[in-house]
């Protein structure tokens, strides 16, 4: 029997929700009654709706995040018109600040904000079995993660198999930075380590190779970041010739000698770090309360990025308040010189609840009305530049961060990266227009054509890249008889994601430098 159905649309299929496993894990009793059913953002609303009701739940329990907000409207609108008695339970991010303003809390049952664990499981247990519940509102209750029980034994088969599982070692963060949900927390606590490590020994018994941990500050507490990382470098040992992904979100100044040599002990492509620099600027780190050792952090960084065999993704936010075009393009040439892996430029948002939402309109910030509430102007921005350096963040993740363009890019972006592809974002967008959907034949003609204003090795190094990709279609410049070198497309790690795989194609042996 179904009576609970837990269900949410994940960005893609490859992600898992570690937060309705955390839910089902949590559901006591209730759990033989329950069932998860996951769609992505691509999944038909009618066929989401037939697989729901194929099940007859009575109850449904719906994630909503900045993501997946407005096609999870479009469902529960179809489901109200199918299944009139079905009990709708939201939750998530999204849900759990400015409630009632939102057309989704109209049309469901019950809302739950913030942590859901406790309240979901007596929500439902309430509204299968009684007394029904008088509030429609209800606000979740923020229990210490070390006495709740973990969700790992929620992934099945499939999941370790195809998916990157989701896992986290503490809950919270105790820094404020205003554009982030987490400065809503008191503190980071901790999940019982012994516990964890043992979920994690079962996890990789199981065959669970992929795990990208969601913790916003794993290294805040060094003994136990580095118990972690000890257990997995163990299990590497015992199984040298296995694959192993792990995937953590690092504070950026912070990463003293012991966690150093954790680190550069891991092989190449075991270890991927995400690291928040978000922007380099004194006075925008001051308006949205955020603490940084800049120099600690480029310090940082440099060495991970030489002397380990990590794949760095560092973030950087335009549109922030107090940022300019030219701070913005100060702290990207800053970071293009650390020569990370990949740059992810993203656009500030508005997340509901965030203090930056609160004071967003007295700073002068206009943003999206819909999700995902991306920055229109500021001002320090005019809308113009927001939608330039929009193109630009959509460009970049195309041929800087793809790994299909190592050898061009160089040539792109010589002694001023970030108004010289500037100059490539604005001649992509009068040659092409669109930004998705366009075949990769066409990126690499219409960027052979740009360098045609610069030295011959800049041409040819397109035309190498091209060929090293192993696309099998036949752009113009290649049937104009440019027969380039015949660099081939090499052999990928299919254990890694794809551009960490396209990464480690090329990379360096451990501990020398790899800015070439």
């Amino acid at each position: 029997m179904t009576d609970i159905v837990l269900c949410t649309l994940n960005a893609r299929y490859t992600h898992t929700s570690l937060g309705l496993r955390s839910l089902l894990a949590n559901l006591g009793a209730l759990r033989a009654r329950a069932r998860l059913l996951e769609f992505t953002l691509s999944t038909p609303v009618p066929t989401m709706v037939s697989e729901i009701t194929a099940l007859a739940p009575r109850v449904l329990g719906l994630g909503v995040y900045i993501w997946n907000a407005q096609p999870t409207l479009a469902l529960v609108r179809a489901l109200r018109a199918q299944m009139p008695d079905l009990k709708i339970v939201l939750g998530g991010p999204e849900i759990s600040h400015e409630t009632e303003d939102q057309a989704l809390t109209t049309l469901a049952d019950h809302v739950i904000t913030g942590a859901g664990e406790r309240a979901f499981a007596r929500l439902a247990a309430q509204l299968l079995d009684g007394p029904r519940p008088l509030m429609k509102i209800i606000t979740g209750e923020d229990t210490d993660p070390a006495e709740l029980a973990l969700p790992h034994a929620e992934y099945d088969a499939r999941d370790i198999a195809h998916r990157h599982l989701y896992l986290e070692a503490s809950r919270g963060c105790p820094f404020k930075c205003a554009f982030c949900l987490s400065a809503l927390d008191r503190t980071a606590r901790p999940f019982d380590q012994p516990t964890l490590l043992r979920a994690f020994d079962e996890l990789l018994a199981r065959g669970a190779r992929r795990f990208r941990f969601v913790d916003r500050t794993f290294n805040l507490k060094i003994a136990s970041c580095l118990q972690i990382l000890a257990r997995f470098r163990r299990w590497l040992d015992d199984h040298p010739d296995e694959p192993l992904f792990l995937h953590f979100e690092l504070i950026p100044d912070r990463l003293p000698p012991a966690l150093r040599e954790a680190i550069a002990g891991f092989p190449a492509g075991v270890l991927q770090f995400e690291i928040g620099v978000q922007s380099f600027d004194p006075q925008v780190q001051s308006l949205i309360d955020r603490r940084q050792d800049d120099e600690a952090t480029e310090a940082n960084i440099r060495w991970l990025r030489t002397a380990t065999g990590a794949h760095l993704h560092v973030d950087l936010i335009a549109g922030l308040p107090g940022e300019t075009i030219d701070g913005f393009a100060a702290g990207f040439d800053r970071l293009v010189a650390m020569n990370p892996h990949e740059i992810q430029v993203g656009l500030l948002k508005r997340l509901r609840g965030t203090p930056l939402a609160q004071r967003g309109s007295t700073l002068g910030l206009v943003f999206a009305p819909d999700p995902p509430y991306t920055i229109v102007s500021s001002p320090w921005l005019a809308a113009e530049d927001v939608m330039r350096l929009s193109r630009f963040a959509r460009h970049w993740d195309l041929i800087g961060n793809s790994g299909r363009f190592r050898r061009s890019l160089p040539w792109l972006l010589g002694d001023a990266p970030f108004a010289n592809f500037m100059a490539l974002s604005d001649f992509l967008n009068a040659r092409i227009g669109a930004t998705h959907g366009v075949a990769f034949e066409r990126w690499a003609e219409a960027l052979h054509d740009f360098v045609q204003r610069l030295p011959a090795d800049a041409i040819q190094a397109v035309v190498d890249d091209y060929r090293a990709s192993g696309a099998s279609g036949r752009p113009a410049f290649l049937a104009r008889g440019i027969a380039g070198r015949g660099i081939g497309a090499g052999a990928w790690r299919a254990s890694r994601p794809d551009r960490q795989r396209t990464a480690l194609v090329h990379a360096p042996s451990q501990g020398h430098d790899t800015s070439q």
